[in-house]
């Protein structure tokens, strides 16, 4: 036996298992990237999905929460803008009405019963 062929030998050995390893080292990349997707990144898309969704179905007399915490009933909308009644100062008195941009709708706001 020779040297050259028990280096030969030896060589391609050497470069079959870097090769293996050289994909075995993509292998926890890909694991985490799947885990974030199903953790964070599809939850997210489905939270802003139903947002939307919410946005589009509003009409007038819905009860609903600002970003800022401004709750009111809802008297007007148009495609960007949505104006609120909040408070009622007194029966001859004008209703104090708010104009918000439309994104700025935080979610519905669900009536309490009195008990």
């Amino acid at each position: 036996m020779d040297f050259a062929s028990v280096a030969y030998a030896m060589g391609m050995g050497g470069k079959a298992g870097a090769q293996q390893g050289g994909f075995g080292a993509f292998i926890p990349i890909i694991l985490m990237f799947a885990i974030f997707y199903f953790l964070l990144i599809r939850p997210q898309q489905k939270k802003q999905k139903e947002h939307r969704q919410m946005l589009a179905n509003l009409k007038r007399d819905d009860l609903v929460i600002t970003q800022g915490g401004l709750q009111g009933k809802i008297t007007n909308l148009t495609d960007t803008v949505v104006t609120l009644e909040v408070a009622e100062v007194g029966k001859n008195a004008d209703k104090v009405r708010v104009k918000v941009h439309r994104g700025y709708i935080a979610g519905l706001v669900r009536e309490q019963t009195q008990s």
